[in-house]
């Protein structure tokens, strides 16, 4: 099993296309709140991305920059420019529209796009939440991105039948390549879910539980499953993860049984079996202790939202 790919979908980690911009000249640029994760994608030129209590840092094209939800920022076409506020009703219009917005002045010297990330709300193991830290990816040493970057680039440009299929494709691999960025340079320092894929025997455990949410898993079973001794589960599960395998396990299968309640008609007795659950009322118990409320009435709250 494709651990990380099997994750996003069950999470309903998606990104969606944000803003164009152009602009040349004096320009600068602050963002106080965003919908999710933030992407920044240089198409040409050079950009510098300012952050609360850090250096002004250079974004040259091809390069790639992800903030986490949240992140105030600016940008700039130069360091030290006090940038103003964003107009997002110009910019929700644009967006609307498929237009650019321009900033500065005429003729444009550097190009971005932003693209936005989120995981569905029905899910609280923090997939997308274990990306914690702005990630910049640069070009120079990660050429196979700046191609994505140029992909993504000539959809926008020459829309034809399929753009928006090849661009929810090339937005949802750039989110894979940040990803991926951090497990190869093994970044990751705190605990989260992303940590667990960096140990082995931790995200072994973690794909026996994604492949097999409804077996009867011990912290024993697990262990024997993957051929490490409990002991050795109990202390770097929690480690990497900061949930023992059992409560681990618990929260993935309310989140497994919080989608199928509001998406599917399937019985409650149907999806206490798919989680794990032996009968329907120890799963409602489950349910109601880890969510607030008892199944059908989440399920009802659910689709009225």
């Amino acid at each position: 099993m494709d651990l990380l790919a099997n994750a996003l979908v069950a999470a309903g980690a998606r990104g969606s296309l944000g803003t164009q911009i152009e602009a040349g000249g004096t320009w600068g640029l602050w963002l106080d709140t965003y919908p999710g994760a933030a992407l920044h994608a240089v198409t040409a030129g050079t950009v510098w991305l300012s952050l609360p209590d850090r250096r002004p840092r250079e974004l040259r094209t091809g390069d790639v920059v992800f903030l986490p939800a949240g992140t105030e920022h600016g940008l700039s076409g130069e360091p030290g420019v006090r940038p103003g506020a964003c107009d997002r009703a110009e910019a929700a219009r644009a967006r609307e529209r498929g237009d650019v917005v321009r900033l500065g002045s005429r003729p444009a010297c550097a190009g971005l796009v932003t693209l936005h990330y989120e995981q569905d709300p029905e899910v609280r193991t923090p997939i997308l939440g274990a990306l914690s830290d702005v990630v910049h990816i640069e070009a120079l040493t990660h050429p196979h991105l700046d191609d994505v970057v140029r992909l993504l680039v000539r959809e926008l440009s020459h829309p034809r039948f399929g753009t928006t299929a090849a661009l929810n494709s090339l937005i949802d691999l750039l989110l894979i390549q940040v990803i991926r960025t951090r497990i190869d340079a093994r970044a990751e320092e705190r605990v989260s879910w992303l940590r667990g894929l960096l140990d082995p025997p931790v995200r072994d455990a973690l794909t026996k539980i994604h492949q097999e949410p409804s077996h009867p898993w011990t912290t024993a079973t697990l262990a024997a499953a993957i051929s490490v001794s409990r002991a050795t589960l109990s202390r770097r599960f929690p480690a990497a993860t900061g949930q023992t395998p059992g409560d681990y396990l618990t929260r993935w299968r309310m989140d497994l049984a919080a989608l199928r309640l509001r998406d599917t008609d399937e019985t409650v007795e149907s999806i206490a079996t798919a989680v794990g659950y032996t009968s329907a009322h120890s799963f409602s118990r489950a349910f109601r202790r880890n969510r607030g409320l008892a199944p059908g009435a989440y399920r009802s709250r659910s689709r009225h939202a």
